[in-house]
């Protein structure tokens, strides 16, 4: 009988844990792709705050990098919201959009070295934090 009540109590922490790391996520996610949103719409305006960098492997146009965050952060926005309401779906293509995002930021580091490195960190925690919580499994 103790046992049973010690794998009810584990189970119910193990939930709400995953709970909480999946709320973290959501947020991260959101807040990320809003802001994946801005400097996506800041590259296709041409602002002044972007480096322009000579001899680059993976050059491409700032409009065109302008239009790929904007495009990667109102998926990232949509899959967050799919997040809140704990889609299955959505902690899947969380994860691959988070990914691919990821990648974005990384082939543009020379244009935008900090932001880059610190979406590159949020989007590995929220990568982290998808792949670790699983509420869909007994956690006992």
């Amino acid at each position: 009988m103790a046992t049973t009540q010690h794998h009810s109590t584990h189970s119910k922490a193990a939930l709400t844990a995953a709970g909480g790391l999946t709320i973290f996520a959501s947020v991260m996610l959101f807040v990320a792709g809003v802001l994946d949103i801005l400097r996506g719409v800041m590259a296709i305006a041409q602002d002044d705050v972007f480096v322009t960098t000579q001899n680059y492997v993976f050059k491409f146009d700032l409009t065109s990098w302008g239009w790929i965050h904007l495009a990667l952060g109102a998926l990232a926005v949509v899959v967050s919201l799919g997040l809140f309401a704990a889609a299955t779906w959505a902690r899947v293509i969380g994860v691959g959009i988070a990914a691919l995002l990821i990648i974005a930021n990384f082939l543009d580091i020379p244009y935008y070295p900090v932001w880059s490195l610190t979406l590159i960190a949020l989007y590995g925690f929220v990568i982290w934090a998808l792949c670790v919580a699983r509420p869909d499994k007994d956690m006992g």
